[in-house]
């Protein structure tokens, strides 16, 4: 198994090009399975959960070619199973639950693993696709879904879910009527996948708000588009310069899609201008502790708590960090602390007290944010870091340390 070391103290600078989102491209490759015909994807990140879930859509009839743009046809789905082997690392493999119904009229999903950072329920998938007339049943740890031809409703999501929204659109591009999701996630990725289909021929009004209507259509046809920037990616590359006291061009980012990030590094004294194609991010002088609360997009992303929460270990001050997205997000708490971080856990917050400097230490990565935060810290701690369980990592951040080593950081990956 391999593990990452780190040197850590020296500061970043240079150019970062930051890779296609993850969490775009997962949703828009699930989308193939609605039409027939090349569906051409561009900008396609090279990571470990891109290739399950090419390996899932294989198995279910996809022919597919290439890695950064990948050309993918699905003529016809000769297996509606997403099984347990493929399933249990990746929990965005429900999203080939919602485009299975809709085209096959059945679906035999495993129940979804990946990061355990949380219960993640997949229910509020279930009663819409219920509400849209499919027969849902949990037999020996599969979703099983059956509907002649899914009709369109009005669809009410208790917690604002991204993958259920995903899930549920694509649902409804092929059933009888009119959608109507509420309390729809406005994430970026959500606009993107939008796009997307409605360049296959859906009907798609209000994506990037919390209400989204879909009107259905007898049949899609492939498309071709590219998936956005990673913003999360951008965003650790942006705490990391921060965090070794560097200057970084983050190049291939979208700025509107970082506004709660960049607010709250401008905060910690941060120097953040945009430039051609990506944006400037400068270290200020000292690191003022700020407050974080994880929120829904556009609030700031749960995906970068782990993140800025390295980074408020050498803050100078008291921050106290709030997670009301995932209820088991803190793993990485007990890592940092192996590393010298002053935290403390009461309930949903954590209590940063920052220390001078962090030190080098052997740490153990638990899921794939908290992999990076630990990067983080190794890379402005005094001594070596050693991380292990770097398989969470790879699944999420394309040759991390191939493009950190760009930048003057002492990383390197050893095969174990």
């Amino acid at each position: 198994m391999d593990k990452i070391v780190i040197k850590g103290g020296k500061p970043l600078h240079g150019n970062v090009q930051i890779s296609g989102a993850k969490n775009a491209a997962l949703p828009v490759l699930a989308s193939a399975l609605l039409t027939a015909g090349t569906n051409t994807f561009h900008n396609i990140p090279d990571l470990m959960d891109v290739k399950t879930i090419k390996k899932l859509l294989i198995s279910m009839g996809a022919e597919i070619e290439g890695e950064e743009t990948v050309k993918i046809s699905v003529d016809k789905i000769i297996n509606p199973t997403a099984s347990y082997d493929l399933v249990k690392t990746m929990r965005a493999s429900i999203l080939v639950l919602g485009p299975l119904v809709a085209r096959a009229g059945v679906a035999r999903v495993s129940l979804p693993g990946g990061c355990a950072i949380g219960a993640r329920p997949v229910n509020l998938h279930l009663k819409a696709l219920e509400d849209m007339g499919a027969h849902v049943e949990l037999k020996n740890g599969y979703i099983e879904a059956k509907a002649k031809k899914l009709k369109g409703a009005d669809i009410y999501f208790d917690l604002t879910t991204v993958t259920g929204t995903e899930n549920i659109m694509m649902a409804a591009t092929l059933a009888h009527g009119t959608t109507v999701l509420n309390n729809a996630a406005r994430e970026p990725e959500v606009i993107n996948l939008a796009d997307v289909l409605k360049g296959m021929g859906a009907k798609i009004s209000g994506a990037g708000t919390d209400v989204i209507t879909i009107e259905g259509v007898p049949s899609l046809k492939p498309t071709k588009a590219a998936i956005i920037p990673d913003r999360i990616e951008a965003g650790t590359f942006m705490i990391a310069a921060g965090m070794t006291h560097g200057e970084i061009n983050v190049l291939g980012c979208n700025p509107n899609h970082l506004e709660a990030l960049i607010n709250k590094l401008r905060d910690t004294g941060m120097k953040i201008t945009a430039i051609k194609n990506g944006l400037k991010v400068s270290a200020g002088k000292k690191i003022n502790s700020v407050d974080v609360t994880t929120v829904p997009y556009p609030g700031f992303p749960t995906d970068l708590q782990a993140q800025i929460m390295a980074y408020m270990c050498i803050g100078n001050g008291l921050s106290v960090i709030s997670e009301t997205v995932f209820e088991n997000r803190f793993m990485h708490v007990s890592e940092l602390l192996r590393m010298g971080a002053d935290i403390v856990i009461q309930g949903g917050n954590a209590i940063v007290r920052g220390v001078p400097k962090l030190r080098g230490a052997q740490t153990m990565a638990t899921d794939l944010r908290a992999s990076a935060s630990l990067v983080l810290a190794g890379l402005a701690a005094q001594g070596t870091t050693e991380i292990s369980r770097v398989y969470h990592i790879d699944r999420g951040y394309e040759s991390i340390e191939k493009k950190f080593s760009a930048l003057g950081a002492d990383i390197q990956r050893v095969k174990a």
